[in-house]
């Protein structure tokens, strides 16, 4: 099967097309026939040596969450039978075939691209909220509010009366506005901004976009309690904490999400960037410069 794989780190011109074994599924696992892939931000960032774990070892294969049919399971998979078409995690996902032990159903309406929009989005935003404890009545900032997993926590903590005011580029605010969030640019100025849109002050602070948000965001919190970051790595130095990765993936959560999606009541940012599997290398340039509010997607044909 063709996959995507890198054998050193550097620009996106390092990952390339290869040939290797499709995988077979063991214990819980489903083996996937991808129909879509979702591109993130941790994947260039690991391609790049930006982001290592533990000793790296070559090749790697990037690559999250992925949208597909199951064609094969192992031999103590439950819930999930050949044929199904389904939405999960996976490792190398930028694939043509890939293993998941974490899926749920994809929803008839649902588009392929979209679906693979979800899992990391969803776990994300659920592990940031589930630190951070937002209560309804209380005021959530969620710095980069129009990205793919900003626009989930805001959908997740206004569907429990959470207030949310979100950030977003000057073009974005409608987009936040529409995600049920109280909308206000970026940049200079945000602490006056958001203290006229929140008089009775911010009781949390989720940062998905960086840009130098957190000194801002204790000042608006008086302290360093309750401000969460997935991007900004000047966190350490600030005492604030920076979560790593994706949290619990709950299959439940994400087939509820799934569906709400599919029926309009909850939403994605923007329409799927698509590039096909080979363009791997051009999806993930156009991710790290962040251009566009939609998902960067890579779809096999």
């Amino acid at each position: 099967m063709r996959a995507i794989a890198f054998y050193e780190f550097g620009e996106p011109d390092v990952l390339r097309v290869v040939d290797i074994d499709v995988p077979e599924p063991t214990g819980a696992q489903a083996r996937i026939a991808v129909r879509a892939a979702g591109v993130n931000p941790a994947d260039w960032k690991i391609r790049s040596g930006a982001l290592v774990f533990g000793e790296p070892s070559f090749p790697q294969f990037p690559g999250a969450e992925v949208a597909g049919v199951v064609d094969a399971i192992g031999p103590d998979a439950t819930g999930v039978a050949v044929g199904d078409e389904v939405i999960g995690w996976t490792r190398g996902g930028y694939a043509e075939y890939a293993l998941s032990a974490e899926v749920a159903p994809k929803p008839a309406g649902l588009a392929w691209a979209d679906a693979a929009a979800l899992p990391v989005a969803v776990s994300t935003a659920a592990k940031v909220l589930d630190s951070l404890r937002p209560q309804a009545g209380e005021t959530l900032l969620v710095n980069g509010a129009s990205g793919a997993v900003g626009s989930m926590a805001v959908q997740l903590a206004r569907a429990e009366g959470v207030t949310v005011i979100g950030t977003a580029a000057s073009a974005n605010q409608d987009l936040v506005r529409a995600l049920g969030a109280i909308p206000t640019p970026y940049g200079d100025g945000l602490v006056e901004r958001v203290r006229a849109l929140a008089p009775n002050g911010v009781d949390a602070v989720f940062d998905a976009a960086g840009h130098g948000v957190l000194p801002a965001a204790i000042e608006l919190r008086g302290g360093t309690d309750r401000i969460v970051t997935i991007a900004d790595g000047a966190a350490a130095e600030l005492d604030i904490e920076f979560s790593a990765g994706p949290g619990p993936r709950s299959a439940d959560l994400l087939g509820a999400i799934a569906e709400r999606v599919a029926r309009g009541e909850f939403r994605l940012p923007g329409s799927a960037r698509v590039f096909p599997l080979v363009e791997a290398a051009a999806a993930q340039r156009e991710m790290e410069h962040g251009r566009g509010p939609g998902k960067v997607v890579l779809t096999v044909e």
